[in-house]
């Protein structure tokens, strides 16, 4: 947060920058029809090949389907957040294929078996004792405790595969609709690699990833930079337009562009929150999120955890099975302060519990929140809802883990704290 702060300072006006960046937004998403048609248009003049995925199974089999005619084994892949929406991996690994990411964290999540822990860092959670414990169970490496040691030997590991992979898939972070081009921000030059290396190159990108000119990037680069890791400008940043041309010596020969909408255009006919696919996947709103660091990213059992996440989740993957994600939130504020294109998360937080209580189909759970609410909202209920707490809170505990638990839907993922032997208020009476 301070390497944040400082470099937030360097701007002429960070304010600004930020209202400036939600405009442009504002413009790509309200027209992105317009600017989408654009991308690809210019993108398949210069040879690639553009494919329209409306979900996430249409995208699996698109890719999996180019793989195959490209009789490829091994597939390289960096960092991209649309793959784990939609499960790549797991789907091209029943099939056959090796998919290796490259990405450092990525690749140390990869071989512990489990999901990104962050959007930017994804095995932030892990010290480098437990990395070091890892590579050396998975890849015979010697003990260590160095940074630099430990990035040689994943390094080592990685530059194998890039030469022996017939496919890269790579994701991006903002699409030119003016140029036909993408771009991909990164610190580590595993994406180029990735990109270069294999003979066919795949890009999956979700459809609002669009900006209208070039010259955004002149503003969206050093955003994304300071807002997700505290830097003036990232290490690496690529711009794609098209697969290997006529006397040039490198990049790949055949590549793909999987646009993919996955319900994005239903958060689209959204007025009320459609700015959440102004979205730049900066994490920024999970490093300050109390929740979030209180629970960790894996807590949320879905790809895309914290504030941003919370929103989002449920319009992607359904309201009615996702609505805790937007419970859990202190409603602080903080994300939206520090969002660096201005999406107002902390309301459409609000705004998804309000659609929760609305939508829900069960008339139990409406009558059983019309009752809490009669209940909360009355002194004497409330005084004797404790009361009547306290008498059956012993025979609770006794049920707890039985099938007779009353509440065993509430503990299979939660704790029920115990109802306190004596209130605060009196508390303060007999104190008194």
């Amino acid at each position: 947060e301070t390497a944040r702060d400082r470099k937030k300072a360097a701007f002429h006006d960070w304010s600004s920058a930020r209202q400036s960046a939600a405009e442009t937004k504002w413009d790509a998403i309200n027209h992105l029809d317009t600017y989408l048609t654009e991308f690809a248009s210019k993108l398949e003049s210069r040879g690639t090949k553009v494919h329209w995925c409306p979900t996430g199974p249409d995208a699996r089999d698109t890719i999996r389907g180019i793989i195959r005619d490209a009789k490829a084994k091994c597939v390289v892949k960096s960092k991209a957040m649309t793959a784990e929406e939609i499960h790549l991996n797991e789907a091209l690994e029943k099939d056959g294929f090796e998919v290796v990411e490259s990405d450092l964290g990525e690749f140390i999540v990869q071989l512990r078996k489990e999901p990104p822990y962050h959007i930017v860092f994804p095995a932030m959670h892990l010290t480098r004792d437990e990395i070091s414990d890892l590579f050396e169970r998975e890849l015979g490496s010697t003990p260590t405790r160095e940074p630099e040691e430990l990035t040689m030997i994943a390094r080592r590991a990685l530059r194998r595969k890039y030469v022996q992979a017939d496919v890269g898939i790579t994701g991006a972070n903002f699409a030119i609709a003016e140029t036909g081009m993408v771009s991909i921000t990164e610190n580590e030059g595993n994406a180029r690699l990735t990109a270069a290396l294999p003979r066919v190159m795949i890009t999956l990108l979700g459809i609002e990833k669009v900006l209208p000119k070039l010259e955004d990037l002149a503003l969206f680069l050093p955003l994304l930079a300071t807002a997700g890791a505290g830097q003036t400008v990232t290490g690496y940043n690529t711009l794609y337009g098209g697969p290997r041309q006529p006397g040039e010596s490198d990049g790949p020969i055949e590549w793909h562009v999987v646009l993919l909408d996955n319900r994005r255009t239903e958060l689209l006919a959204d007025p009320e929150q459609r700015d959440a696919l102004h979205c730049i996947r900066c994490g920024a709103c999970l490093n300050v999120c109390p929740i979030f660091r209180n629970v960790g990213g894996h807590t949320y059992g879905t790809t895309y955890s914290g504030p941003v996440g919370s929103v989002i989740t449920p319009h992607l993957r359904g309201l009615q099975d996702w609505k805790h994600l937007s419970n859990a939130s202190s409603l602080c504020g903080a994300c939206t302060e520090a969002c660096p294109v201005k999406i107002d998360l902390h309301h459409h937080l609000l705004q998804n519990r309000r659609n929760a209580v609305g939508d829900t189909p069960s008339w139990i759970e409406r009558v059983a929140w019309r009752a809490h609410a009669l209940v909360v909202n009355t002194p004497a209920l409330y005084q004797f809802a404790q009361e009547v707490g306290r008498i059956v809170e012993p025979l609770r505990q006794r049920l707890q883990g039985t099938p007779l638990d009353p509440v065993k839907s509430w503990t299979r993922t939660r704790d029920l704290p115990p109802v306190a032997p004596e209130s605060f208020k009196e508390w303060w009476r007999n104190r008194r």
